[in-house]
């Protein structure tokens, strides 16, 4: 077993017994399973020490987070090791494998179940308000718009029917107006979550925390998508309780509009693979959408 002798300044490490590091993920953390002398686990990230703010605020927003008793990386330890060099942020480990896998071998009734689950542990991260000095939300998320649109003119790759995208964004940007902010996860898609042996919700990754509306979380469902409509379907609801609001779907469309634009420029950095990726994504939004025709996507359905 390799022992990661750099690790040795942070708390607990006599007590490991297993170090194993995880390369997977789009976080510039480094990333290491741990398991200790007594079989317990926990999940170990590790940064340079110019991130020791922001990875500070990190951890005491996983500590406030915590407190909504839903099943994520519990926050144990925070500190600086390697003479300072490094921070680190040890965490329990969530135990289960990666939704993305797990969901397509399940039926649609258990994958439905699951994405009620996962609304339901959505709305319990949103009782958290944001600060109050927060910037109005329609100030910031119309600058984001601007900065969207703009990142895609000016990038070299064209999207087919990218001026429907942004007509019905500009039809759309009242809806922006008196939203309220809350916390949000920031990254909340199956990439990020895991289903355990019992068939239960895990939630990862908390490292693109922000304020925000706590519907634009739900501009990430083109990737649970393409695992499960059903998924996404009941993510929905339980967030709703069943009682959708017409208004919730008109924002969606404006969400994955301006976020779909946003993720060609993105992309390009991470090559042409990455690209196409992007491209094939969103003409499958543009196809649920009819091609912006309709604020309804054509995948929802109640069951």
């Amino acid at each position: 077993m390799k022992t990661y002798e750099e690790l040795k300044g942070i708390d607990f490490y006599s007590t490991w017994r297993i170090i194993d590091k995880i390369n997977k993920g789009w976080s510039d953390d480094d990333k290491y399973y741990i398991k200790d002398d007594c079989g317990k686990e926990f999940l170990l990230r590790t940064s340079d020490i110019a991130t020791l703010e922001n990875k500070k605020r990190e951890y005491e927003i996983l500590s406030k987070i915590s407190e909504c008793n839903i099943n994520m990386s519990m926050p144990i330890s925070f500190g600086t090791y390697a003479n300072n060099a490094k921070v680190y942020s040890l965490l329990t480990w969530v135990a289960g494998n990666d939704a993305e896998s797990v969901l397509p071998e399940l039926n649609e009734t258990e994958q439905y179940k699951l994405g009620i689950e996962a609304g339901q542990i959505l709305k319990a991260i949103h009782t958290i308000p944001a600060p109050k000095n927060q910037q109005k939300w329609s100030d910031r998320f119309n600058k984001k718009i601007d900065r969207n649109i703009n990142n895609y003119i000016n990038c070299d790759i064209r999207v087919s029917h990218a001026d429907k995208l942004i007509k019905y964004i500009n039809d759309n940007r009242y809806l922006l107006e008196n939203r309220k902010q809350t916390m949000q996860h920031g990254d909340f898609h199956v990439g990020n979550l895991v289903i355990n042996e019992s068939l239960h919700i895990g939630v990862i990754d908390f490292n693109r925390y922000d304020y925000g509306d706590p519907w634009e979380e739900y501009k990430r469902t083109a990737f649970s998508l393409s695992i499960s409509e059903p998924f996404v379907i009941g993510q929905i609801h339980g967030y709703f309780s069943n009682d959708v609001p017409e208004v919730f779907f008109r924002l969606l469309a404006l969400y994955q509009a301006s976020n779909s634009l946003s993720s060609v420029p993105w992309a390009i950095k991470f090559g042409r693979k990455e690209v196409d990726v992007m491209l094939r994504n969103i003409t499958k939004m543009l196809e649920y959408y009819d091609y912006f025709n309709t604020y309804m996507p054509r995948w929802y359905k109640q069951i």
